[in-house]
């Protein structure tokens, strides 16, 4: 029976729950580790990634899923006369929505396909891929369901706190900016992805400009806590979730019991150019 199908990438940060619950399609990217390279989410898991990571000497390297399988899970999707919402980790990061693109065209569907730019990732991005889902699950059509996306585009914000600049540096992300404050005497950014586009949106020295980054969050919380339904805090770190981002959810918990709060490890791609220790806060208003 023909219906409306969600697609997307392993960056997308989901719960197996909730890719279950929702029959969302996953197309999984590779990493590469001392010469050796996994599918991310298939043959490797977050935290097995991230202990590797901080035994290489070398940064890792992420690539997108081959065309090839793109164009085979959209076939076997659409078989049915299904339509697919695909919906991908923003350019800037990556070229998995490029080949999803290219996919199409080869299939031959753009009819019944439509690709969509999250132009974001993680939870972010997780946050359309659900909205999506349960869209389609009440029987909302294509058109209603991309708009939806689009607005939650519109409000939705992502807060990286990177602590160790040196896989920044090494993944080449930032452009020369990064290399002049890269020796700083422990130096902490922050970055933003407005429209897309990677930023550094503020700068500063140790544990005050992270107590500072978490407080001016909380606060725009506090501001928006009835607007918003789901909040999702994403990390790096080897080992058990750090009791700090615990806290953290608790505190927007205590703002607003009624908000939905995810703590998780970040996907490989995230990562690999964020480094130890780093975490994002990411999401959106209504």
């Amino acid at each position: 029976m023909s219906e409306i199908k969600i697609l997307t990438d392993s960056s997308a940060q989901l719960t197996p729950e909730e890719i279950k619950k929702y029959h969302i399609t996953v197309v999984p990217l590779s990493v590469t580790i001392d010469g050796n390279t996994y599918i991310d989410g298939v043959e490797i898991t977050r935290q097995q990634f991230v202990q590797k990571m901080s035994e290489s000497k070398k940064l890792p390297t992420t690539s997108q899923p081959p065309i090839g399988t793109i164009v085979d899970t959209i076939n076997e999707l659409t078989k049915d006369g299904s339509e697919v919402i695909g919906i991908f980790l923003a350019k800037v990061l990556s070229g998995t929505i490029d080949a999803a693109r290219q996919a199409v065209k080869l299939t031959g569907k753009s009819d019944l396909v439509h690709i969509v730019d999250s132009e974001l990732t993680d939870r972010s991005e997780g946050f359309q891929v659900l909205a999506a889902a349960r869209d389609a699950a009440a029987g909302k059509t294509i058109p209603e369901i991309l708009a939806h996306i689009e607005k939650i585009k519109k409000t939705q914000r992502l807060h990286l706190l990177v602590v160790n600049l040196e896989n920044v540096i090494k993944g080449g992300r930032l452009g020369p900016l990064a290399g002049k404050i890269v020796n700083m005497l422990n130096i902490r950014i922050e970055l933003q992805m407005p429209n897309g586009h990677l930023k550094i949106a503020k700068k500063g020295r140790g544990k005050k400009f992270s107590l500072a980054f978490d407080k001016r969050i909380l606060d725009e919380i506090e501001a928006n806590k009835e607007k918003i339904k789901e909040v999702g805090i994403s990390y790096v770190a080897n080992g058990s979730t750090p009791q700090k981002l615990l806290d953290l959810a608790q505190k927007i918990k205590d703002i607003n019991s009624k908000i939905d709060v995810l703590v998780r490890e970040t996907s490989p791609i995230i990562a690999t150019h964020a480094g130890m220790g780093a975490y994002a806060i990411l999401y959106y208003t209504e």
